[in-house]
């Protein structure tokens, strides 16, 4: 099977290609081709995966290039991880939202609309090349923000386009391990919208254990989602809510923080890659070193300031080994060899959440097989959790309005419209900021 990668150059491209080494089962990915807008990058990325596949027999060959037709000729899966804009551009998505007073994470608030606006267009138009150039083809997205992007994709490529994230996965298998179960063995209930969910179950062997740990103080306290929200929160909830919501429920102090750090998280990534690419393109370098030590100071640093903010402390180790490349290769295998498997994804509602319309794209369990992901039947959601996410998924369709009409007026309303930005003059100096930093917002009349 051929697997291409849009976004080829990217930093996290090794964890998709690792995982691709570990499959030697019949139907594998054999050939992977990374694309990329930057030569250089994909140079780097190039030299890493080598040196993974260095002691791998038969590894799955690799080849780059810049032209993104040639890349998704013949594909059987595209697996779309690009960052329109860079992380130059996530900074400046965070620089002028703090300057407004309001959040500027790439996917959450006002960030996440700037990140949405510039990126929809490209990846309609990506969507477009896979729908004439391989029809066949299977698209996975990890774009962010991934549940707008996936909807803006599937308008074009149906259910054929199934957008993943690793959060779910880290908070099931968190809650799993505390619990003393084997995550693999656990049915997870998560419902919502992608960085905007609860887990509200977690049932072995059809035993519902959460209220067990709900019922634990001690318990409830001593893993990552307990230190972050606290525990009287996450009892008060009923449930233990993606790590995202964090900017949600503590919205203050999470702006408060970002404020005062030295660094975004964007202007520290930025600096910290651009080291990167440039250390491993120094002759006589091993690749694979420097890309292993700069993984384990990105994940080590991940949300930082919020856990500063709740006084969480550190990232535990088994938290740091991240887990997208694990669903990505779970659901390609799924959909290759007609495995039958349960994974959270991000798909068309299809009726599941009776408050959003059909092609509302949500992130709840599915089943996957051959023809692809079904979501299942999930009950509705409490009322506190059903108004953030219908007033979310208004946002994202404004973005989506936003972007196809190409109207300055309603990315306003989008910006306006979301609940962590607090003020419609607001949400016009943001509109104001970003289109004058960002070139691909200059699409807005």
């Amino acid at each position: 099977m051929k697997l291409t990668i849009l976004g080829g150059g990217g930093f996290r491209v090794p964890l998709v290609y690792g995982a691709l080494l570990g499959d030697r089962r019949e139907g594998r990915v054999t050939e992977v081709v990374l694309h990329d807008l930057d030569a250089g990058r994909l140079s780097a990325v190039t030299r890493v995966l080598a040196e993974q596949a260095a002691q791998v027999e038969d590894a799955p060959r690799v080849n780059a290039t810049t032209d993104l037709d040639e890349a998704l000729r013949g594909a059987d899966f595209v697996f779309s991880a690009i960052r329109v804009g860079g992380l130059e551009g996530r900074a400046e998505d965070e620089r002028v939202a703090l300057a407004e007073g309001v959040l500027g994470q790439e996917t959450v608030g006002a960030g996440g609309i700037a990140y949405g606006l510039r990126t929809v267009p490209v990846a309609v138009d990506i969507a477009r090349r896979v729908a004439r150039l391989a029809p066949d083809a299977w698209v996975i997205n990890f774009t962010n923000p991934a549940g707008l992007v996936t909807e803006a994709m599937s308008r074009h490529l149906g259910d054929r386009v199934i957008g993943i994230c690793d959060s779910p996965v880290g908070l099931g298998r968190r809650i799993a391990r505390v619990l003393g179960a084997n995550p693999n063995e656990a049915w997870i209930d998560y419902v919502g919208l992608n960085h905007l969910g609860w887990v509200r179950g977690l049932k072995i062997a059809g035993r519902d254990e959460l209220p067990r740990l709900l019922a634990d103080p001690d318990l409830l306290g001593s893993f990552e989602e307990g230190k972050l929200f606290g525990v009287d929160w996450l009892q008060s909830l009923g449930a233990i809510p993606n790590e995202y919501l964090h900017y949600y429920y503590f919205n203050r102090e999470a702006v408060r923080a970002y404020q005062q750090a030295e660094k975004t998280r964007g202007a520290f990534l930025a600096d910290q890659q651009a080291r990167f690419y440039d250390e491993v393109g120094a002759p006589g370098v091993k690749a694979l070193d420097v890309w292993d030590r700069t993984r384990a100071e990105r994940e080590a640093t991940y949300m930082s300031e919020n856990r500063e903010t709740a006084g969480a402390g550190e990232r535990d180790a088994d938290d740091l080994s991240g887990g997208y490349e694990k669903v990505a290769l779970a659901l390609m295998r799924a959909i290759a060899r007609d495995e039958r498997t349960t994974l959270i994804l991000n798909v068309r509602n299809q009726g599941t959440l009776s408050v959003l319309d059909s092609d509302a794209v949500i992130e709840v369990p599915c089943l996957v097989d051959a023809n692809g992901a079904h979501p299942v039947s999930v009950a509705p959601l409490p009322d506190h959790a059903t108004g953030l996410v219908c007033s979310v998924k208004a946002v994202e369709r404004e973005v989506l309005a936003a972007a196809e009409s190409a109207s300055r007026a309603t990315a306003v309303k989008a910006f306006a419209l979301h609940p962590l930005v607090d003020s419609v003059n607001v949400a016009r100096k943001l509109v104001e900021g970003y289109t004058s930093v960002h070139p691909g917002l200059a699409y807005l009349k």
